[in-house]
Formats: C-alpha cells, structure tokens, sequence
C-alpha cells in the first residue's frame, strides 16, 4: 500500500481534535444559549467549514473570559 492512503485517516483525526477543542472553547465561552448551540451545530454539522469560520468571525477574545492557572 502507498503511504498517502493513510494520510485521509490522520487528517480526519487532526480535524477531530480541532473540532473537539472548538466545541469546548465555545461552550465554556460566556455566550448566550442560543449562540453556543448555533456555533457547536456549526462546527459539528460543518467540521472543516464550520471551524474556519469560527476562528475567523467567532469573536474569541471577546468571549472567552481566559484560561484560569491551577497552581
């Protein structure tokens, strides 16, 4: 077998990870209920679309309070 065809496999894994990672940022986010839904919606029925999207016109710094150091 060539290596390339493994390489759909990856990348669907890498994607995953983005999308998951997306997911999690917009549902820990201080967004209404309503855009939550409608971005993860975004993201899940879109991955690779939905997730440009969103880090291109998501407003990320905006609503998301930062990350809390735990020690």
């Amino acid at each position: 077998m060539h290596p390339a065809t493994y390489s759909g496999g990856f990348l669907g894994l890498v994607v995953l990870i983005l999308d998951l990672i997306a997911i999690f940022e917009v549902i820990n986010s201080n967004r209404s209920v309503t855009a939550k839904f409608l971005w993860s919606l975004l993201i899940f029925l879109f991955p690779i679309l939905g997730l440009v999207l969103y880090f291109l016109f998501g407003g990320r710094e905006e609503h998301n309070s930062g990350y809390e150091v735990i020690a």
